[in-house]
């Protein structure tokens, strides 16, 4: 029996249905005593720590959680379940009781490189663990956090791992465990050291070793873009510069959850939903979309993001929801980031005009909640081509090798709404600059030009936009075979790739791009 501390925040019901592939039976606490009678105890945390310590002290599991720790009893905190062992946190100013256990504190990263820290990495193990029994040194594992723990007893270390620096990765000491990275977001060498955790007798870690693992991986993502046919099904469809549809029908390239299934088993490093349906009153009344984060999260032990209606909504009853709310359901039925689209540009357009935060968008509700690497900003821009930098100011325009129809050698990229068919006067550097501002940890960046073409991602528009931000980007649209990933990120420093139509359609296999891309010495995760 597998005890999961569940305070509200984020999803876990990966976790819950990790355990249970492996045969595990599941309790969630729900009164302080639930924490004095478990057995092994697993808590997930995800978001924000202040907000995770305020509730831990409001349902007054503090003590309890302090006392089950002291006695050694089997525990496996994950990310802020993790970093709820130490002292506090420099995203903490509530004054509220910590546990405390270890000491030291939680502290932002201080890099150049992108924050938050998304991504595959490996980890240098530091102790002969039983939770790491059966997984190899090259293992990688799936990290998404701007925090990292900071311990003032290096012997509570068990793992590190390098961005940029060495950060401390994961942490035991006799039956207590924590680490930064997911294990049920790992595929196999997560579920393996989960599968340790649950069944491994003694779990206290032996002698110390030093072995090494492999560095950060670049992200392979599979696309899939949902929608309900004529017929009302809920179909995987791809669009031609975003037209959809073929001989009048809507183009029908498979099931969402078998597609999702496949393409985890292929080796895609997450999966991306993106539901392209107009809502017929409340997206959390559309329930398909609902069901497919529910069963697809039951196989698939990879990050899941969902984008399409995370806005605020009056139903037709005239009760309200907010985009929080949105997420939240999302989050809860299996998602792990939500992508906000056409908003996202409005709500820059209202930030850029009058220069303040109000506190109360989509992206900074979510944000504050659950942190900015929950929220995912999709940006679907297009060329305008000018004869000069003069003609489109204040606009970010750049130089281009690709001249216009009139010879023009410079162009900017803007940003539009309505599934491409709106365009606003905001361009793709300035969306995406105002968004991280605004909370944003990540920028999916489409582009229409190349949508459908399989003539290469955009490397102009991946340049830009990531020398504007500090937050990972996604380079989308384009791609029609392997050597367009390798292109990508030998030429720019996207973090990720994403595809979808070569990928459903079989032209491409995610396989063959992950072995292209190793033999050109890109790091990737292996396919186990």
């Amino acid at each position: 029996m597998i005890t999961l501390l569940d305070y509200g925040a984020g999803n876990v019901r990966s976790i819950i249905n990790a355990v249970e592939k492996l045969g595990g039976t599941v309790k969630t606490v729900q009164t302080p005593s639930d924490i004095q009678d478990a057995e092994r105890l697993l808590f997930p945390g995800v978001g924000n720590y202040e907000n995770m310590i305020k509730i831990l002290n409001q349902k007054q599991y503090i003590r309890p959680l302090r006392g089950y720790l002291q006695a050694d009893r089997p525990f496996l905190g994950i990310c802020l379940g993790m970093q709820a062992l130490f002292e506090g946190s420099e995203e903490d100013f509530s004054g509220n009781e910590s546990i405390g256990l270890f000491k030291g504190r939680v502290k932002r990263f201080k890099t150049a490189l992108a924050v938050p820290h998304i991504g595959w990495n490996g980890v240098n193990l530091k102790k002969d663990s039983p939770v790491f029994r059966g997984i190899g040194p090259d293992a990688k594992f799936y990290f998404v956090h701007s925090y990292h723990v900071v311990p003032e007893d290096e012997s509570v270390i068990l793992t590190t791992t390098d961005y940029d620096y060495a950060f401390v990765s994961s942490v035991q000491k006799g039956n207590i465990i924590g680490t930064q990275f997911h294990p049920e977001k790992s595929g196999a060498a997560g579920i393996r050291l989960l599968e340790n955790f649950m069944t491994q007798e003694n779990l206290k870690p032996g002698k110390p070793i030093d072995i090494r693992g492999k560095g950060l991986s670049k992200r392979i993502i599979a696309c899939l873009d949902v929608r309900a046919n004529d017929h009302g099904d809920l179909v995987v469809t791809k669009g031609d510069q975003y037209d959809v549809r073929q001989e009048g029908d809507v183009r029908n390239l498979g099931k969402p959850v078998d597609l999702a299934g496949r393409y985890y088993e292929e080796g895609a490093d997450e999966i991306t939903f993106l539901n392209i349906t107009g809502f017929r009153d409340f997206p959390l009344k559309d329930m398909p979309m609902i069901k497919v984060l529910e069963e697809t999260s039951k196989n698939v032990f990879v990050p899941l993001t969902i984008g399409g209606g995370i806005r605020d909504y009056t139903d037709s009853k005239g009760k309200t929801y907010t985009a929080l709310d949105v997420a939240s359901q999302y989050f809860r039925s299996g998602a792990d980031k939500v992508s906000i689209g056409s908003d996202a540009v409005l709500i820059a357009e209202e930030y850029v005009k009058t220069g303040k935060k109000t506190g109360t968008s989509s992206i900074e509700r979510i944000s504050r909640v659950y942190r900015n690497q929950a929220v995912v900003i999709s940006i679907d821009p297009r060329r305008v081509y000018v004869a000069s930098p003069d003609e489109a100011k204040p606009h970010h325009v750049i130089p281009t090798q690709f001249p216009g129809p009139d010879n023009e050698s410079w162009c900017w990229y803007q940003c539009t709404v309505k599934g491409g068919r709106e365009g606003r006067d905001m361009d793709a550097v300035t969306l995406a600059k105002a968004c991280e501002e605004l909370g944003a940890g990540e920028i999916l960046l489409n582009c229409i030009d190349r949508d459908g073409t399989n003539s290469g991602f955009d490397l102009e528009l991946i340049n830009a936009v990531k020398k504007a931000v500090s937050i990972p980007v996604i380079a989308s649209s384009g791609a029609g075979c392997e050597a367009h990933f390798a292109e990508v990120f030998e030429n720019t420093d996207a973090e990720a790739a994403l595809a979808a139509g070569i990928f459903h359609r079989k032209e491409v296999p995610i396989r063959s791009v992950k072995q292209y891309l190793s033999d050109k010495n890109i790091p990737i995760r292996a396919i186990i």
